[in-house]
């Protein structure tokens, strides 16, 4: 079987695993630079183990298009699409062993999440003149929703009385009930303006909001790098400040696994030094 043929069927295997279309796209560009590599036409048993390890030492595969070298990070995520290909293809007995069992990935270490400075959250949402985005990024400050789960929202998911919205696209597609503070709720009210069915927020889409957010940045007068992902860690970095309890995080952003709550406890060096002090 060519290496090409493999990808389609270890793509429906994916799509069949319930992965998700970003993962699935990262796994089409890492495999698809092995066959550009290797060639359309390379059949599996002419790959062997040092095969693998030229390509992850090429230039092509270690370069972004940009002509930077990539990421240690980056090059970790290519290792395990790469990997993980040929296991399947091995687990499906199309090659007798696995040419990527050689393959280790590079100890990095986990980059910091990308949050609002003090008081930048305050100057963002002052400087918006747009009702609708207003609210929308109100809403990922003060309660640390991801992008996807705030512009699936109805308008009918949103409790006023016990300020909670129902997030019906949380990831993995679970659904969860989240707190709205006062203040939120408040301008959610406003910009729904009694309606009660439809999307909350219409007219945008993620790619969308990432542009409106670089847009209000700028007319803040934020010169920081931020998506819209960055103001969920900026509401988490700002609930821990508040509680110093690592759980409650935790639990306000759903998170199953604590490590990744625990990203953010690396940031408050402030109270590392204040404790130190005292």
């Amino acid at each position: 079987m060519l290496v090409q043929e493999a990808l389609g069927l270890f793509v429906t295997q994916l799509e069949a695993d319930g992965r998700s279309p970003h993962t699935i796209g990262q796994y089409r560009r890492h495999v698809g630079a092995l066959i550009a590599w290797a060639g359309p036409g390379r059949v599996f048993r002419e790959i062997g183990h040092e095969d693998i390890a030229r390509l992850l030492s090429a230039p092509a595969a270690r370069t972004r298009p940009d002509g930077r070298a990539k990421k240690a990070t980056s090059m970790n995520a290519m290792r395990s699409s790469v990997g993980q290909f040929f296991r399947y293809a091995h687990e499906a007995g199309w090659i007798a062993s696995n040419p990527t069992r050689l393959i280790r990935r590079a100890i990095t270490g986990r980059p910091l999440p990308r949050a609002l400075a003090d008081g930048e959250g305050a100057r963002l949402l002052a400087a918006i003149t747009d009702e609708r985005d207003h609210a929308l990024f109100t809403m990922l400050l003060g309660t640390g929703i991801r992008i996807g789960s705030a512009l699936a929202l109805d308008a009918a998911d949103v409790d006023f009385e016990r300020h909670e919205v129902l997030l019906r696209r949380a990831k993995g597609d679970r659904v969860e009930r989240v707190y709205i503070p006062k203040a939120v709720a408040e301008v959610l009210a406003r910009h729904l303006a009694g309606r009660r069915d439809g999307r909350v927020f219409t007219g945008i889409g993620a790619r969308h909001a990432h542009r409106r957010l670089r847009h209000w940045l700028a007319a803040a007068g934020i010169a920081r790098a931020a998506s819209p992902h960055s103001l969920r860690h900026s509401f988490a970095t700002s609930l821990l400040r508040k509680t110093g309890d690592v759980l409650l995080v935790q639990k306000a952003l759903h998170h199953r696994n604590i490590e990744s709550t625990l990203r953010y406890a690396a940031l408050d060096d402030a109270r590392v030094r204040a404790a130190i002090e005292a």
